[in-house]
């Protein structure tokens, strides 16, 4: 572990005062037409979103809230990895790597880190204890990205890397969104290294016809989400580069963005604020961009071909080891299939949660329930 050395968020004074100035100096779209997100950010919100940003938040106040918990930096294959590593007061902890996805970063895990890794301290037991691994994915966060882009099915190889660097032999793995196929990706190729694997969501089901009205309403939610709600796929997924120039540059379009995210994506009814203060938000934010990071960030689903025609690496096959699911299902229109959708499932599915709340960001939305739901999981593979 030589070569893994601490690192601090630090954001240069002149970075914030540029920021200030490029939020002061915006120029502003028309109002949209409807008065809703149909649109996508509303005027009015984003507005006063920015100035929030401009003239009350307080970068150095959640700089501190990151800092708080142990962060390194270390170098795999002539990149560096930014990931935070918090070991359990207990030695023989489970050690566990979490992936996140996008518009996430290691932001959306954080408040799961602390009941993971010191149970005692969160009404859990000792026994359940992690040693918790939280790497940002390439071209996330502070970690590099190569020149060809980045794949999960390269994602996994470096996370079994950075895994041997940090001495852990045996983990176990869990991800959301492209955290997730990662997490699978590991449970596909290493069995010999993962002992098992959890991501939120219904276990995949087998193509046939519904039989239910059930089953029926949710391929047509389903049908009404891909319509309405994967346009930034198309575009993130064929021409990111074009996307970047726009985001990179512009603060408030980085932060409208995120936010309708966020918003979409999330159990809150329509109001984004009763699941994200402001502050959550433009923390997210405010990492995309004072990292430069939103057009790397982007260019994921074009390494991975997803929303366009270019072809996916072939997949590594059925996961090999125990899997468990949690499927969060506050969101009407991303509830996922019905259980008799499902239909048989695999031998190694051994765990199947289903809770009427939560959405695309467990870790953040509901940390209780998810940490919970991995201490369940994870308990009889250790």
């Amino acid at each position: 572990m030589s070569d893994i050395r601490s690192f601090r968020f630090d954001v240069p004074e002149e970075a914030l005062d540029d920021l200030k100035h490029r939020l002061g100096a915006a120029r502003w779209p028309d109002r949209e037409t409807p008065d809703d997100w149909s649109q996508g950010v509303p005027l009015a919100y984003m507005k006063e979103v920015c100035d929030y940003w401009q003239n009350e938040y307080d970068w150095r106040r959640c700089e501190a809230a990151l800092n708080a918990l142990p962060q390194y930096m270390t170098e795999i294959d002539g990149l560096d990895f930014q990931l935070l590593h918090v070991r359990s007061p207990r030695d023989d902890a489970l050690p566990l790597v979490m992936t996140h996805g996008w518009p996430g970063t290691i932001w959306e895990i954080l408040p799961s880190v602390s009941p993971l890794s010191d149970p005692g301290a969160h009404d859990g037991a000792t026994a359940d204890a992690f040693h918790v691994v939280v790497p940002s994915i390439p071209g996330f966060g502070f970690s590099g990205e190569p020149a060809e882009g980045t794949d999960i099915a390269r994602t996994a190889e470096l996370w079994v890397a950075l895994m041997d660097k940090l001495g852990y032999e045996r983990f176990a793995a869990y991800g959301s969104d492209w955290g997730a196929g990662v997490t699978r990706e590991l449970g596909a190729r290493f069995p010999d290294r993962v002992i098992g694997v959890h991501t939120p969501g219904a276990p995949p089901r087998a193509p046939r016809d519904p039989a239910t009205d059930e089953e029926r309403d949710y391929l047509r939610r389903s049908e009404l989400w891909s319509v309405d709600e994967t346009g930034y796929q198309r575009i993130q997924g064929t021409k990111p580069q074009t996307l970047a120039y726009g985001l990179t540059d512009s603060p408030v379009g980085v932060a409208a963005w995120i936010t309708e995210k966020l918003r979409s994506w999330s159990d809150c009814d329509g109001d984004v604020e009763s699941r994200f203060s402001k502050d959550q938000i433009l923390t997210l934010v405010s990492i995309y961009w004072h990292t430069r990071t939103i057009g790397t960030s982007v260019r994921y689903y074009y390494a991975n071909g997803l929303g366009s025609s270019r072809r996916r690496r072939a997949a590594s096959g059925p996961v090999q080891v125990p899997q468990g699911y949690a499927q969060f299902v506050g969101i009407p229109s991303r509830s996922g299939p019905p259980r008799s959708f499902v239909g048989e499932l695999p031998a190694n599915v051994t765990h199947w949660s289903v809770f009427d709340t939560g959405g695309h960001f467990p870790a953040i939305e509901e940390p209780q329930l998810l940490v919970q739901d991995l201490r369940t999981f994870f308990r009889p593979l250790r």
